[in-house]
């Protein structure tokens, strides 16, 4: 006897409860699915961004936008800092590397970095096309800026002044050529523009000059590449930690500065003394993305509990469903009690149909999960720079796939016992 089919035409005889429990149940079992993805995704991008760096150091302000600006790139700058200040602080022998950053404006909602290439070193990126960025006003480009905005290596574009969609006017003084193109590297750096110091520096400047030249209608103009040139040169020292610093006048700033030490109780004592003494701020990424997390985590704790109560629910239904539809069948299973079939027969047909349901419902449940993530990774922007993709199975899955399919024995087990009790001889007398 083929048990699983006759409780597949069990269900088909009620189409109606079969597709509503089917989608209840399915629809708790994706929102589940898609909070252990997309957490999982998350946590493990902050991490792998965050892995070598034991500080940033910015202008004072929030520490959680400091790190999020400075590290993931998916926020605003807390202000500025000085470059000797920062050259300073990157001298103490405690600190085994410093990353220069300077922030300030954007190309088609991509931000362009102004960084040493310590910074690609980091993230162990490598070139797919061209070089990295040598001359002033030459850029690398991340492969996922490459890909969306069609940039070849020889081409050129104009920055304009802020960060994201909502910026100001393009500064056409100023051109970028692209240089080379980074592979995949599944970093911050894939959505990144970077280029050298200087050429940001030159940038505002520029404009600066302009626009105080409007104002006055004198003064002598300095040529831009003219003091790219003088500026270009790296500072000799023999720290070579400071051998990636451009060389700047008093006045001269960047946006932060990423540090790794070379012992974890620097990274315990440093943060300290730059809080205290420095007009200067220093965030650690580990503290900041666990808070980040802890302040996430209400809201996902929140979707959870929902996601539970929609399968709860949805058992519910299941368990009525298969209680109501055994008191229409009881004189159908008298018969085949009648006709040989044992009372564990019975039992286990009850059994396998709330089990089908619950197979079902997961099936389901976990293909709409991956699908919506998908979706999400695909077409909202957020999500294609974050590198959401529905295309990651966890270990956590199968979890839930089994925990689905033992809630379909749990939902049968009622209704299964009280087939097993079926009085053969009073079913067939009533009917």
């Amino acid at each position: 006897m083929n048990l699983p089919l006759i409780s597949w035409k069990y269900l088909k005889a009620k189409p109606l409860n079969t597709t509503l429990n089917l989608l209840i149940l399915s629809l708790g079992i994706a929102i589940i699915v898609i909070l252990i993805l997309l957490s999982n995704q998350l946590e493990e991008k902050l991490s792998k961004n965050a892995k070598g760096i034991d500080l940033v150091i910015g202008a004072k302000g929030s520490p959680l936008q400091l790190v999020l600006c400075n590290i993931f790139h998916i926020d605003f700058p807390t202000g500025n800092i000085s470059l000797s200040e920062a050259r300073k602080l990157a001298s103490n022998p405690m600190v085994k590397k410093a990353i220069l950053l300077a922030l300030g404006d954007s190309y088609e909602s991509f931000r362009i970095i102004g960084t040493n290439h310590l910074y690609v070193e980091h993230y162990s990126a490598t070139i797919a096309s061209g070089k990295l960025w040598e001359e002033p006003m030459e850029v690398t480009l991340g492969s996922a800026v490459a890909e969306k905005l069609q940039l070849k290596v020889g081409e050129t574009f104009y920055g304009a002044h802020g960060m994201g969609e909502a910026v100001g006017n393009d500064h056409e003084e100023a051109k970028y050529k692209v240089a080379g193109i980074l592979s995949f590297s599944n970093s911050v750096l894939d959505n990144l523009i970077l280029t050298n110091i200087e050429s940001v520096w030159n940038v505002h400047e520029h404009a600066e000059e302009e626009e105080h030249t409007k104002e006055n209608h004198e003064g002598d103009h300095i040529h831009a590449e003219e003091k790219l040139r003088t500026n270009n040169d790296s500072l000799t020292t023999q720290n070579p930690v400071l051998a990636g610093f451009p060389k700047g006048d008093d006045d001269s700033e960047i946006t932060s500065m990423l540090v790794k030490f070379k012992s974890p109780m620097a990274a315990i004592t440093m943060p300290r003394i730059i809080n205290q003494q420095t007009n200067m701020q220093a965030a650690s990424p580990a503290f900041e993305i666990a808070r980040l997390f802890s302040i996430m985590g209400i809201g996902v704790d929140m979707l959870t509990w929902f996601a539970y109560l929609m399968v709860f629910i949805a058992v519910l239904s299941i368990f009525i469903a298969l209680y109501n539809a055994l008191k229409e069948r009881k004189y159908d299973l008298a018969v085949m009690r009648s006709l040989g079939s044992s009372r564990a027969t019975l039992f286990i047909l009850v059994i396998v149909e709330g089990v089908l349901i619950s197979i079902l419902s997961g099936v389901l449940g976990l293909l709409l999960g991956h699908a919506v993530l998908e979706v999400i990774g695909t077409l909202v922007e957020e999500g294609q720079k974050a590198g959401i993709t529905g295309s990651v199975i966890l270990n956590e899955e199968i979890y839930v796939f089994v925990a689905t399919a033992l809630l379909g024995v749990f939902t049968a087990v009622i209704p299964a016992f009280q087939a097993y009790r079926t009085d053969i001889s009073e079913v067939l007398a009533q009917g």
